[in-house]
């Protein structure tokens, strides 16, 4: 059932889970109601499918002159009998559709959770930047004044004030970006489930947690039975049911007519019957039959390449995840500890006159691109776990992202 946006934003909500969002994605994403209207279709199809030959009613009259002595007036009942279960082929070719239609709108379900996935990630990632050129915006305005008071006591030149400055004005505009880029990225998930804006204020989740991951022998299994390949399947049996049905119209059927006609002028009754059957029926239906035959092997060899293409991105998903997660400890381990202690030994020494501003602020810079990169790191691992699980239809071993949200609290 899918509800109006509006009923999404009448209670404004403080952070949202990742679990919210992706239940209002599921419940009110216009893209997903086209499915249910294409289900409609085809259970109509099916319906008239499993319906059986019906019968015609006719009424002749020949010899119509003012005279009627000599009008002949034919009342008849015709219908066709079927062969070769054609009632059957219809009605399993329908309900294979029904059955591909279900099967994409599950891998449109899924591609549609991936997207809005990596959209909350990206706001989770904004989040977690803002921060951080927040605080590298305060450091600047703290560096000002330190350079001013060295500059007040002649221990600086004013070239540094205005370095100073600069720097500080620099952090204040990338601040300032950085929120306006959040509220974009934050009005645009909000579209996945058909908001016009966002009703929240913040999304809540676990950005530098990770969970164990699958090998990949085991994720590639699990891919191959995702809805994005069981589409092929569910597609192969419709063509299947198309080459049956072309098969079953090459038999020939017969259509019957009996009847009772009138002599008006003698005042007589006569029976009539009659039937008629096609002929030549079996080699007619040969083009239709070699057609379904072709679209029948190309749904495998599109399946095929399918295959090759899912391992290929799975592969690179895989291990990126890897590379990324490995980043990220390589940075909370060694990288940002030793510039965290730089910076501190940096400040002291230009305050003691030992070293230049533009060393100290150099070693602020760095400082402030490793936190970034940290938090560039742990997205990209995120983004791939996303795309990871929107490939393999369900979660890894471990909690997924959205399980994080939940319990890591």
């Amino acid at each position: 059932m899918f509800l109006p946006a509006s009923a999404l934003t009448e209670t404004p909500i403080a952070a949202l889970t990742h679990q919210e969002a992706m239940r209002r994605v599921l419940e009110t994403n216009p893209e997903l109601q086209v499915f249910n209207w294409r289900q409609q279709v085809l259970s109509g199809e099916l319906l008239s499918a499993g319906q059986s030959v019906g019968y015609q009613l006719e009424l002749d009259a020949e010899n119509i002159r003012r005279s009627s002595e000599d009008l002949e007036v034919t009342l008849a009942i015709s219908s066709v009998i079927e062969f070769g279960n054609k009632r059957g082929a219809r009605t399993s070719l329908a309900e294979s559709r029904l059955s591909l239609a279900e099967t994409e709108r599950q891998a449109a379900a899924l591609d549609l959770l991936g997207r809005a996935t990596q959209r909350f990630i990206g706001v989770l990632s904004l989040q977690e930047k803002l921060k951080v050129v927040g605080d590298a915006t305060e450091l600047a305005q703290k560096s000002l004044g330190l350079v001013r008071q060295r500059y007040e006591r002649g221990a600086a030149p004013e070239a540094e004030v205005l370095r100073a400055e600069a720097a500080l004005a620099q952090a204040q505009f990338r601040q300032q970006a950085m929120v306006a880029q959040l509220a974009s990225n934050k009005f645009a998930l909000a579209t996945h489930w058909g908001a016009q804006a966002p009703d929240f204020a913040s999304v809540e989740g676990k950005l530098f947690h990770f969970t164990d991951l699958a090998e990949f022998d085991d994720l590639y299994r699990r891919a191959t039975a995702a809805p994005g390949i069981q589409t092929f399947a569910d597609e192969a049996r419709v063509r299947q049911a198309e080459m049956e049905l072309a098969m079953a119209r090459s038999r020939a059927d017969i259509q019957w007519r009996a009847g009772v006609r009138q002599f008006v002028g003698a005042d007589e009754n006569a029976l009539v019957a009659g039937f008629s059957m096609p002929l030549s029926t079996a080699k007619r239906a040969r083009g239709d039959q070699q057609s379904a035959r072709a679209e029948r092997q190309l749904v495998d060899s599109r399946r095929d390449a399918a295959l090759l293409t899912l391992r290929s991105t799975l592969f690179d998903a895989w291990q990126t995840r890897q590379q990324s997660v490995d980043h990220v400890q390589q940075l909370n381990q060694r990288v940002l500890p030793a510039l965290a202690r730089a910076v501190e030994l940096t400040r002291q020494s230009y305050e003691n006159g030992r070293y230049s501003y533009i060393e100290w602020a150099g070693v602020q810079q760095d400082f402030l691109a490793a936190k970034l990169a940290l938090i560039d790191a742990a997205t990209e691992a995120h983004l791939q776990q996303a795309l990871i699980e929107q490939l393999t239809a369900e979660p890894l071993i471990a909690p997924s992202f959205s399980e994080l949200n939940r319990t890591e609290k």
